[in-house]
């Protein structure tokens, strides 16, 4: 089925705008009945556009029939919601995502050599442009892990004079960057590091039209990582992007902002804090309530306050 069958947007037209008005869509990661309704009740709160972010290995979990089943179930109000898959490896997978119903795709090719990544890009380009699906994809490499189809140990930040030609002959719509961020939830030794501004600010000259994406710019929030551990974790030296790096991104046209880190320590502490206070409880649907609104508060902080995407819509 295409896109447009169900009440999703298309992609492209929402990074657009945002790259216009200097705001970023978030793109938030989900895996489950809650975590979906966790970012849709964030996006009918503050009327912001949002993308739902799935990944390989969360395609695999819940399987293309749920997933579209649920987003069918969904019905959320027309032209603010878009569905991406989330750093897709392959050719197949991309297509997949696309027959599925899937209003943009991600090719990654970082980890390819420059011609092949360029190539395996266009060819996904050639199939999903035909039923006006968006294509994303990424220069350069983010180092850390997301999940098991995404990881990598090093990492390579974009060299803006390869993104003209890159942009061009790949016919991507949205170009991700490495800047310095990094996957998962260890994305900084301390506080004082910085992402490459500089290196963000030449890019952003040389393709002025292509909108960007960051991706590992997860904040994780203290308060979430000192809860897990208050009751039960065992999480260390977790530490995120500043907001105020991340608001400084969107303004040199950043155009999507890749949430899942974020996501995964609220939904866990809410769990976590649940289950230890009320050691009762073991009616799933309680404490899945709690990390639902928990996520959703976490959402919404984030729309509102670090991606300026509020009231759009």
């Amino acid at each position: 089925m295409h896109y447009s069958d169900y009440w999703l947007a298309d992609t492209k037209s929402l990074l657009k705008h945002a790259m216009h008005d200097g705001y970023a869509i978030p793109a938030f990661n989900f895996y489950n009945m809650e975590s979906l309704q966790a970012i849709l009740n964030a996006a009918q709160i503050t009327q912001s556009p949002v993308i739902l972010a799935v990944s390989e290995s969360a395609l695999e979990y819940m399987s293309g029939e749920i997933l579209m089943g649920m987003i069918r179930g969904a019905q959320y109000k027309r032209g603010q919601i878009a569905l991406h898959l989330d750093h897709g490896h392959s050719f197949e997978i991309c297509k997949y995502a696309t027959d599925l119903g899937f209003s943009s795709v991600m090719f990654d090719g970082s980890a390819l050599p420059l011609d092949k990544n360029i190539s395996e890009s266009r060819r996904v380009a050639d199939y999903v442009h035909k039923f006006n699906v968006s294509l994303e994809t990424e220069l350069g490499v983010l180092a850390g892990t997301e999940d098991k189809n995404t990881t990598a140990k090093k990492h390579l930040f974009t060299d803006p004079d390869l993104v003209k030609d890159f942009v061009k002959q790949t016919k991507t719509d949205s170009l991700a960057v490495a800047i310095g961020t990094t996957h998962g939830a260890y994305k900084r030794k301390s506080s004082n590091e910085s992402l490459r501004f500089d290196i963000l600010e030449q890019i952003a000259k040389n393709i002025p039209g292509v909108p960007l994406v960051l991706h590992g710019a997860s904040s994780i929030p203290q308060k979430y990582v000192n809860q897990i551990n208050k009751f039960g974790g065992n999480i260390k030296n977790a530490r995120g992007i500043s907001p105020a790096q991340i608001r400084r991104a969107i303004s040199m046209h950043i155009a999507k902002v890749n949430i899942d880190s974020d996501s995964r320590f609220a939904f866990t502490a809410a769990i976590r804090k649940t289950l230890y206070t009320k050691p009762e409880i073991f009616d799933p649907r309680i404490y899945l309530s709690t990390a639902t609104e928990e996520m959703t508060k976490n959402c919404i902080d984030e729309i509102q306050n670090i991606m300026g995407s509020g009231y759009k819509f």
